[in-house]
């Protein structure tokens, strides 16, 4: 069975659309839906419930806790983390299988921003993601493993806020070849629209120049925990 593993911290206009996707995506295949809500203050629990999902309700307000209670949760032997503002189809379940059932270690997939974004962040990300997946490392939009791979690295990184996927990711490494699917995610452009380039510069800077030490603290992580949110949902199925 495949396991649908959703963080989601206030997402009541994303969500829908994102299981929709799932459900699409899933077709015949035997699969659970698992819906983590961290702390959120909207309607996200009610969506999640009137979807018919599981809902796993946590208070840490931390990416890495969300997705790690929900693989503590899941039944299935093949884990897909999706991000409650992401849209996934048939290829990414077929072909995370596949690559699953060919030995590789994992894999995620390249990326596409949806709805309107500024040109300046055009750039900055098909720069960014050039140099990001030509070294095989995962979004953490949608990553993938095996229930056993995913045991022996010992999941997400919780003492880390921000690029818990990154370590994540170098775990499963060590454990074998991690696999870039070529169709790309779609997933929301919010953050480029809701936080100027001076905020996402400063806040990057925080990160790569404080490292781990930064990473373990909120502080200064604001375009990731800021919680700023949009109030409809800018991407489409």
């Amino acid at each position: 069975m495949i396991s649908f593993v959703v963080p989601a911290y206030n997402e009541e206009f994303e969500l829908p659309q994102t299981l929709e996707s799932i459900r699409v995506a899933a077709q015949n295949r035997q699969y659970e839906i698992i819906v983590v809500d961290d702390a959120s203050t909207d309607r996200t629990e009610v969506v999640a419930r009137e979807a018919g999902v599981r809902l796993v309700a946590i208070n840490r307000r931390q990416i890495a806790a969300a997705r790690n209670a929900g693989a503590r949760a899941a039944g299935g032997d093949v884990l897909l983390f999706v991000d409650a503002d992401t849209r996934i189809n048939e290829k990414h379940v077929s072909g995370a299988v596949a690559v699953l059932q060919a030995g590789y270690s994992g894999g995620s997939a390249h990326v596409t921003v949806g709805g309107t974004i500024p040109m300046w962040s055009k750039v900055f990300l098909k720069v960014f993601c050039a140099m990001y997946f030509a070294v095989k490392l995962g979004a953490g939009a949608f990553l993938f493993t095996t229930r056993k791979n995913f045991d022996a690295v010992g999941g997400f990184d919780e003492s880390l806020f921000v690029g818990e996927e990154v370590y994540f990711t170098l775990a499963l490494h060590k454990l074998g070849p991690f696999r870039i699917l070529p169709e790309s995610i779609v997933t929301s452009g919010r953050k480029l629209r809701m936080y100027s380039a001076r905020e996402i510069l400063n806040n990057s800077l925080h990160v790569i120049f404080g490292g781990t030490r930064a990473a373990r603290s909120r502080e200064g992580l604001e375009i990731w925990y800021g919680g700023r949110r949009e109030t409809r949902s800018a991407s489409p199925v």
